[in-house]
């Protein structure tokens, strides 16, 4: 959760709009300066002195406290445990990411918002290399600590593989010549950093998004043993394609952001526009996929040793209620990004998901008693997909008057094809007995079957794939 919120969630929504409004001005200001006085007169300089050292301190003062109230932590979020004492020592050594997670989700911020997305994507590798090592180093003394600790490492890992494109790219602290810069050159600098401001609406609605974990783990407690493994091991695989459609996002919300700081309101709206049709595709046909060769993708992973055959049907079916909501899902982060990309704080989005998730934790506490993992599952579904209708629909009347019916339009005629692929992939799966075997030639017969159906619906977005792609790839070539 912590890497998510850090990260992903909240560090990325809040700081690459205020380096992205930070970059406008200082585009803005550097005509006529020399390069020193640019220097001195940095924005972006003098929004990493603002913010940086206040951070570490935050993040240092929380991960001290979930160090002390480990204990508690474990209580409340895992109750059904017989002996608690691992897992508070586990979640000590884990705490310290906290810190470690906060800075990787800064410098990532910072890059990012410099259009430097190579280090950023980085930093998973570095992490879990961390764990391994760590593992492979420690298991025979420390056993499952050892996973905790690798952790720990990884963390750390993770802001040092950053480290030296940020120190090039952005630097640290404000520009020397600060104190002697001009009453009005400072007063031209304050909206930048007021624009941390936005910290309490983002931080409620990554919050909010993450405690879906929570809830889902807490209502899963009182199930029997294994019950929060499927639901894990479930969710985990089925959101890859919703992590691969965000990608898209991921490389274009500085653009949003910097049209957005720079008043440019039309571009800001077709870049959204063509990242929720291109989003809502990805993950559309993704899902087709993890629906329709759910036992055969688990069982490829996962069964071995104490997973067994039974393990396999249970997560699968799991993981096809997951994947009703993963469209859900996408189109919250998809739509999230240009609420946050203004320097006025914005509520809605934590609003929409704190409605979102009353909808999943009334539903799951409903649900769970009546179809176990199932219900916990569908709840999950339904309080995203709450989530995802709010903020489309409230996205125009608020930020960017995108056209709502247009975009729905695009999204069902998507639906419909993801549909047919999936129920070709549930027909065709189990006519191969090698489960391998099965999922790649699903990679292959899914996605023809989506681009067919909705080539003959005449989906504009699958017709247009295409040249879409041939955007995309030019756009990663350029990508420092």
């Amino acid at each position: 959760m912590a890497s998510t919120l850090l990260i992903e969630d909240a560090m990325a929504l809040l700081m690459v709009p205020a380096f992205s409004h930070a970059l406008a001005r200082r585009a803005a200001a550097r005509a006529g300066l020399t390069r020193r006085e640019a220097r001195t007169q940095d924005p972006v300089r003098l929004l990493v002195g603002a913010t940086l050292p206040r951070l570490v301190v935050l993040l240092a003062a929380v991960a001290s406290v979930l160090v002390m109230a480990a204990p508690i932590v474990v209580a409340v979020l895992a109750p059904g445990l017989p002996d608690p004492r691992l897992a508070i020592e586990c979640t000590r050594l884990t705490a310290l990411t906290v810190l470690s997670f906060g800075i990787a989700g800064y410098f990532s911020a910072a890059l990012r918002a410099h259009r430097s997305f190579v280090p950023p994507a980085a930093i998973y590798v570095s992490y879990n290399v961390g764990i391994i090592g760590t593992m492979l180093a420690l298991h025979a003394l420390w056993g499952v600590r050892a996973a905790a600790a690798g952790v720990a490492v990884g963390g750390l890992l993770m802001a040092l593989v950053q480290l030296p494109a940020f120190i090039r790219n952005v630097g640290f602290g404000p520009p020397r010549a600060k104190r002697c810069a001009p009453r009005s050159q400072r007063d031209r600098d304050r909206p930048t950093l007021i624009a941390f401001g936005v910290i309490a609406p983002v931080i409620f609605f990554a919050v909010f998004r993450q405690s879906q974990v929570l809830v889902e783990r807490f209502l899963a407690a009182s199930l029997p043993s294994g019950a929060i493994s499927h639901l894990n091991y479930a969710q985990k695989v089925a959101q890859m394609p919703m992590v691969l459609s965000l990608m898209i996002c991921t490389v274009t919300f500085p653009v949003v952001a910097q049209a957005m700081a720079g008043g440019e309101r039309e571009k800001a709206r077709r870049r959204v526009e063509r990242d929720l049709a291109l989003a809502s595709l990805a993950v559309l046909m993704g899902t087709a996929l993890v629906i329709g060769y759910a036992p055969q993708i688990i069982e490829v992973l996962f069964e071995r040793g104490a997973f067994t055959h039974r393990d396999t049907l249970a997560t699968a079916s799991v993981m096809r209620v997951y994947g009703l909501g993963l469209l859900g899902h996408c189109l919250v982060g998809a739509l999230s990004r240009p609420f946050f990309s203004t320097a006025r704080p914005i509520w809605f989005p934590a609003f929409a998901m704190g409605a979102g998730l009353l909808v999943n934790i009334v539903a799951g506490a409903f649900a769970v008693g009546w179809w176990g993992t199932y219900g916990i599952a569908a709840a999950n579904a339904a309080g995203i997909s709450t989530t995802a209708v709010l903020l489309l629909t409230g996205l125009g009347s608020r930020i960017i008057t995108i056209q709502v019916r247009r975009v729905a339009a695009s999204i069902g005629r998507l639906g419909v094809a993801a549909v047919a692929a999936a129920a070709t992939g549930w027909i065709a799966g189990p006519m191969i007995p090698d489960p391998m075997l099965s999922a790649a030639l699903g990679c292959l017969l899914v996605p023809a079957m989506f681009g067919a159906t909705g080539m003959a619906i005449r989906a504009l977005e699958v017709t247009a794939l295409p040249g879409q792609i041939s955007q995309l790839t030019q756009r990663f070539r350029n990508v420092r």
